[in-house]
């Protein structure tokens, strides 16, 4: 049965196969459906469209290795995930990186990461904690 997302957004990829593989292993998402140019992962709650950037476009964009932290965008997704350490694990597998431990910090009841995804987009990892 698919979710009912109640709330999304959608990511211009220039690898979408690598960016959507990232984004359902570090943060728990489903690959609700697959078409030529885009994919769309779910949670309960959340879709996250990967859609592919024009090949145009694309061509004029360098992707460095390891991605260049992208912070020139006013939007940030947050995931919530089991556990920080093993998104940092499954990141750094998958193209992407967390910051250190020691840039870890608490909101309310989580504890916060920042990390990018193979292509450099900044993306926040949070952990429930207990209170």
């Amino acid at each position: 049965m698919p979710h009912q997302a109640t709330a999304g957004a959608v990511l211009y990829a220039k690898d979408v196969e690598r960016m959507s593989r990232f984004y359902a292993q570090c943060c728990g998402l489903e690959v609700a459906h697959s078409g030529v140019d885009h994919v769309v992962l779910e949670s309960p709650t959340f879709q996250l469209v990967i859609h592919s950037i024009p090949p145009s476009i694309a061509a004029s964009i360098a992707i460095a290795a390891p991605p260049a932290r992208r912070t020139d965008t006013p939007i940030k997704l947050y995931f919530h995930v089991e556990g920080i350490d093993a998104a940092r694990e499954s990141a750094a597998r998958l193209g992407g990186a967390l910051d250190p431990p020691g840039r870890e910090w608490r909101l309310r009841a989580d504890k916060v990461c920042d990390g990018i995804d193979p292509e450099g987009n900044v993306v926040q990892f949070r952990e429930r904690m207990s209170r």
